[in-house]
């Protein structure tokens, strides 16, 4: 079993090193032993956090790094429960792509009896962290279960998946917001736009390594549909998301350091474009995991804007 880890994680992980067997195929299907769509749903929550602090100007330090490490332990576990319930829609799929095909699932490493109450288990320790928050917080939190229920199906309907991800990973913004903030404003409502084609873009470069099993069972994505324009479209996709970063930048009074920080992560995601060769699994995946440390560097905007 230490040696089905699926093609994107490596065997060295600390999943594969530590954990006794049995819990394992478990810890995969939380996506344990592939943090970044973790840290991919973090740092969106810290955006809104950042910026509810920098708009208010009230909120005390300690009180937002409390809330921040609340959102840390729900991005964990939410994610954890996403990748759950993908798995159990998608695992008549997975075992015919290549880069899903040792997942718990397919792999009979798991039943879907136990996946589901992993998904309960879960859930309920989401459900534990959500109730820490403001009843503001807890509202959107209970809407975002919407969009996490529908974006497993997506590929089987529209080419643009990719775009119900958009929607339903960065949710977490203006969660982030309301929870220091009490409300939502226009600001928080442009930043969550600018992650949402920040994650279409990045997901539509990871959505290139499965572009040909994808077509031949019958499943759409960005990728599929873009092909060989998938460049030109990440250029104007790419271009949307810093475009929408800077207009609530300025709503938001932000100060130098944010256009500063963004021009960066502007040239950033040119370097992403250039970098990308969609016949080259290896390349997309080493682009979109360098997403992980941009999100950093868009909270850096926010923070140092103060």
């Amino acid at each position: 079993m230490r040696d089905q880890s699926p093609a994107d994680a490596a065997n060295n992980n600390w999943v594969n090193q530590f954990l006794p067997t049995a819990f394992i195929p478990y810890a995969r299907l939380a996506r344990l032993d592939r943090p970044i769509g973790s840290w991919l749903l973090f740092w969106p929550c810290l955006w809104g956090v950042w910026l509810a602090q920098l708009e208010t100007g009230l909120i005390p330090l300690s009180q937002t790094l409390y809330v921040s490490a609340l959102f840390g332990v729900g991005a964990i576990v939410m994610r954890g429960a996403g990748c759950t319930y993908n798995d159990i829609v998608d695992r008549d799929y997975d075992g015919k792509v290549e880069r899903s095909r040792n997942r718990p699932l397919p792999a009979g490493q798991v039943t879907v009896k136990q996946a589901w109450v992993f998904l309960i288990v879960q859930c309920l320790i989401g459900l534990c962290v959500l109730l820490q928050f403001n009843m503001q917080t807890l509202i959107l939190g209970v809407l975002s279960l919407a969009p996490i229920a529908i974006y497993p199906f997506m590929k089987r309907f529209t080419w643009w998946p990719q775009l119900f991800l958009g929607i339903a990973f960065n949710w977490g913004v203006l969660m982030g917001y309301a929870a220091l903030a009490g409300k939502l404003s226009g600001a928080a409502g442009l930043v969550y736009i600018a992650a949402i084609f920040w994650t279409v873009g990045y997901d539509t470069i990871y959505a290139h390594q499965d572009r040909e099993d994808d077509a031949l069972i019958g499943l759409k994505s960005s990728a599929i549909r873009l092909g060989e324009k998938t460049h030109i479209a990440l250029w104007l996709i790419y271009g949307l998301s810093v475009m929408s970063f800077i207009i609530a930048g300025l709503m938001a009074f932000a100060g130098l350091w944010f256009f500063l920080i963004i021009g960066g992560v502007a040239l950033h995601l040119a370097w992403q474009i250039l970098n990308t060769d969609i016949n080259d699994s290896d390349k997309c995946l080493a682009v979109f995991k360098s997403n992980r440390n941009l999100g950093f560097i868009i909270m850096l905007a926010f923070a140092l804007s103060l």
